[in-house]
C-alpha cells in the first residue's frame, strides 16, 4: 500500500547510511552523500516540507539502517477494546509507542499502557507483526514493524497520561476516529477477531 516514491527514499536513505558508516574512500562518502541528499529532494518534492526539517526527521540516523518498532498494547473488558485519545492529534488509538532499549515488547506494552490509561496489566499473547508499508497507514519516513500484544488488566483504574486526553473502551461496530499513524480500522477489527478466536496463530506480513 506504500507509494512507490516513498519506498525509493526509503531505500536511496538506507544505502546511502550504509555507505557513510562503512566507506573509507573519501569519494565514496560523497558519492553516498548525494545519494542521500538525492532521497531528501524525493521527500521535499512529494510532501511540500523543506528539505531542512526533513534531514532532521529522515536522515538522522547513523550505522546501518534498521526498521523501527511500534508497540500497541491490546486490552479488552467486557468484549471492549482500551484505547486512548490522542493530544497530538485528537484521535483514539491502541495503548503503544517506539520500541525502548532495555525494554522487551511485553514490558513496553505493561508500561505504555500504564502511562497512557492508569491501568495496570501484564502482557500475554503476541497477535501479531505487521510491517506499516502493508497497511493503509499515511506515508511514514520510516520503515516501521508493528507488534499487537494482548494484555489483561490486573489492577489500575482509567486516568489519561502526559499524552493523553481521555480513556475509554468501544465496542467492534462503535469505534471513535481512529489515529491512522498510529492503528488503522483492519488493525483493530483483527484485534476483536483474536478475542472471540483465542487459539488463532500470530498474524504477521
Amino acid at each position: 500500500m506504500e507509494q512507490q516514491w516513498l519506498q525509493w527514499a526509503k531505500q536511496l536513505q538506507a544505502i546511502a547510511q550504509a555507505g557513510l558508516t562503512y566507506s573509507k574512500d573519501i569519494y565514496d562518502l560523497e558519492r553516498f552523500e548525494s545519494i542521500r541528499n538525492i532521497s531528501l529532494e524525493i521527500m521535499s518534492e512529494f510532501t511540500k516540507v523543506d528539505t531542512t526539517i526533513i534531514r532532521e526527521l529522515f536522515a538522522n540516523e547513523t550505522g546501518y539502517a534498521t526498521p523501527k518498532v511500534d508497540i500497541r498494547a491490546v486490552v479488552f473488558k467486557d468484549g471492549k477494546i482500551l484505547m486512548v485519545k490522542e493530544k497530538t492529534d485528537q484521535s483514539w488509538a491502541l495503548p503503544g509507542g517506539w520500541g525502548d532499549i532495555g525494554l522487551t515488547p511485553a514490558e513496553v506494552a505493561v508500561k505504555e499502557v500504564q502511562e497512557e490509561s492508569g491501568f495496570d496489566v501484564k502482557a500475554v499473547k503476541l497477535i501479531g507483526v505487521m510491517d506499516k508499508k502493508c497497511h493503509p497507514h499515511p506515508p511514514s519516513p520510516y520503515h516501521v514493524y508493528k507488534m499487537f500484544i494482548q494484555c489483561e488488566i490486573v489492577g489500575g483504574e482509567a486516568k489519561e497520561g502526559i499524552e493523553t486526553s481521555s480513556v475509554d473502551f468501544f465496542a467492534k461496530n462503535e469505534l471513535p476516529p481512529l489515529s491512522i499513524p498510529r492503528n488503522t480500522e483492519s488493525q483493530i477489527q483483527l484485534a476483536f477477531k483474536y478475542l472471540h478466536n483465542p487459539e488463532e496463530p500470530a498474524y504477521f506480513d
